[in-house]
């Protein structure tokens, strides 16, 4: 049987080089009882790989069994693949035939291989070499015919490396590699993929056909896929059965397939940039230049107004934007501004339709210092007057002591 008559026979889609090199490579070792390790991305096809070995095999007669070695909890892995001996442990009610002896003379599928306890590798190494086993409870040796086809997507070597995997099964194991390339390797296969698994899905639902703009083709054979082919079949079912519209372009198919970050289908990482490191000194100083600039905008807007006779509609014609800043985030807030003796006050019109007269018609633009003492100082003045000298409500007010208040005072002679 060559290559072309396995495609079609597990209903294999694609012309890839690396794809029909898998094939063949397959093909060659299924005769043989060679264990053989099957390596490639998840969604790849791992799992129809083990199939072709097992029924090109003298074992396609035999029972064949898939275990994901991920999927079972540490505690109870060793009583599924070598069964246990009743009372061997709690729960243990009757004794048990594990995978192992139930597949005698068959195929055994260990996919997730890597995600094994390294108790359960020392076992599994044993039936490897010598195909002798013992139940969970028991001290009888049993002797089992089986051949083992493991499978994983994680990097073995590494993991080796790592101490999370023996060295001795990896190499056991490891007797053939079977690397099974990603979808985003195999470009050529991907858009004859999508139209098989539409043709299936639409056949399914009974649904009209789907077809893709060129545009749409050259995104769907461009896009990284790190789902492999399970993500792509999934992609194709929701257009399937989603998409009213059945000629699909571009953009419409961009809202099926998730967007991708500079090329790679990671996730993007948020706040990843490298944060300023200010200081509590570069912090006020930061705030005291906003204020400065804050009101020396504030300033021009109230000089431009009595520019206007106070008429503040005749200005919101021309600058309504300004107004929008100053007036709408809140209606009752009343800014005061003092310059020596002058007082001005500008309270927020209830209707722009309104013409309001600002009492006070001279308007300086001073500039201010930005000295800290200055400013605190300045803060202290206006705390005590506001509490009628009281100084323990200043100090409350200001948010330090009573008795670093009394410093301040002494310090910036303010008594």
């Amino acid at each position: 049987m060559d290559v072309q008559d396995i495609k079609q026979r597990f209903g294999i889609i694609g012309n890839s080089i690396l794809l029909n090199r898998a094939i063949d490579i397959a093909r060659q070792v299924a005769p043989t009882d060679i264990t053989v390790l099957i390596t490639g991305e998840s969604g790849s096809g791992k799992e129809v790989f083990s199939h072709i070995i097992h029924q090109l095999s003298a074992r396609k007669h035999g029972p064949f069994i898939a275990v994901n070695c991920g999927a079972i909890p540490e505690g109870t892995i060793d009583s599924e693949l070598f069964g246990h001996e009743k009372g061997s442990f709690t729960g243990a009610h009757e004794a048990r035939k594990g995978y192992f002896e139930v597949v005698n003379g068959g195929t055994i599928f260990l996919d997730e291989v890597g995600e094994l306890p390294l108790g359960t590798q020392a076992r599994l190494l044993r039936v490897l070499e010598s195909g002798e086993y013992i139940r969970v409870g028991s001290s009888k040796v049993q002797k089992t015919n089986v051949r083992v086809i493991a499978a994983t997507n994680v990097d073995m070597y590494e993991a080796v490396k790592a101490g999370k995997f023996r060295e001795d099964l990896y190499y056991r194991l490891n007797t053939v590699p079977l690397k099974i390339p990603p979808l985003r390797e195999r470009k050529e296969d991907i858009y004859l993929l999508f139209r098989k698994f539409v043709a299936d899905f639409t056949d399914k639902y009974r649904s009209p056909n789907v077809t893709l703009s060129p545009d749409a083709i050259e995104i769907l054979t461009n896009y990284s896929w790190p789902g492999n082919v399970r993500q792509l079949k999934n992609i194709a079912e929701q257009i399937s059965v989603l998409e009213k519209e059945r000629y699909v372009t571009g953009p419409t198919l961009l809202q099926y397939i998730p967007v991708e970050n500079a090329g790679t289908s990671l996730p993007m990482m948020i706040g990843s940039s490298k944060k300023e490191d200010f200081s509590e000194r570069d912090l006020l100083y930061k705030v005291l230049f906003d204020m400065k600039k804050d009101m020396i905008e504030l300033k021009k807007l109230v000089a431009e107004i009595i520019n206007n006779g106070g008429n503040v509609s005749a200005f919101a014609e021309n600058n309504p934007h300004i107004l929008n800043t100053l007036y709408d985030n809140d209606r009752d807030i009343h800014h005061h501004m003092s310059d020596n003796n002058t007082s001005l006050t500008i309270q927020p019109p209830l209707s722009r339709n309104d013409d309001y007269r600002i009492a006070d018609t001279e308007a300086e633009e001073v500039e201010e210092s930005l000295s800290l003492v200055d400013k605190e100082a300045d803060m202290i003045k206006k705390a005590l007057k506001k509490h009628k000298g009281k100084r323990k409500s200043a100090a409350e007010e200001l948010g330090i002591s009573e008795r670093t208040l009394y410093r301040k005072i002494k310090e910036l002679n303010l008594s």
